[in-house]
């Protein structure tokens, strides 16, 4: 009688402890936190100089600005040879931190869609990177990248569902979607002054655990 006893007793502890690991098993979310969309506003990319006396525009340094998009934060041109940063801006053209004339491991694809439709990089999905000056990962000039020049206005609007997906300097991914192209992303840019233009903002996610899913 007496083992018997224990053995009903070892059976109930048995069954407790089978149903307490199924309970935390079940309390177990599965699914991922989702990415948290950042926005960066008024990243000022070799604005062009105007002579207060004349309002005359007097030229530009000929610099990019550097951008690291895990940070969120402008880095310091003195950074260029780093891996510091992932994506830079000049006027209209925008660089990434990779390639034979780069130090990271960048590289981009534009994707024709909406940002919330990019939910993963396809495994066969190739990334461009800057190989030289001309030959850049993201194509330059109206209506052959994320942009389009109006002639008549001399206003430049990103192209809507353009979306620029970056390998960061680290071998991480990002999608980057270009909000506006002038201060403070006024509803009509043909208001604008033309210092105000060069004045990027952006919203974007970063996965930093290296795989390819937003």
């Amino acid at each position: 009688m007496k083992n018997l006893s224990l053995n009903v007793i070892l059976l109930l502890a048995t069954c407790l402890f089978i149903f307490s690991s199924c309970k935390d098993d079940d309390n177990e979310d599965p699914t991922p936190e989702p990415l948290t969309v950042e926005t960066a506003s008024n990243i000022i990319a070799d604005p062009i100089q105007i002579d207060p006396t004349t309002g005359m525009p007097t030229g530009t340094t000929g610099n990019f600005t550097l951008f690291s998009l895990r940070e969120n934060k402008i880095i310091a041109n003195t950074d260029s040879a780093s891996t510091k940063w992932d994506i830079g801006f000049r006027g209209s053209t925008i660089i990434v931190n990779g390639g034979a004339i780069r130090t990271g491991k960048g590289g981009a694809y534009i994707f024709d869609g909406l940002f919330t439709e990019l939910q993963e990089i396809p495994e066969s999905q190739t990334f461009k990177q800057d190989n030289s000056e001309t030959d850049l990962a993201i194509t330059t000039g109206s209506g052959k990248g994320w942009y389009n020049y109006d002639p008549t206005t001399h206003v430049i609007s990103p192209i809507a569902g353009k979306i620029l997906v970056i390998r960061t300097a680290d071998e991480k991914y990002a999608k980057v979607e270009i909000v506006s192209y002038y201060k403070n992303a006024p509803a009509d840019p043909t208001t604008a002054p033309m210092e105000d233009s060069r004045h990027y903002t952006l919203r974007y996610v970063v996965q930093t655990d290296g795989s390819k899913k937003f």
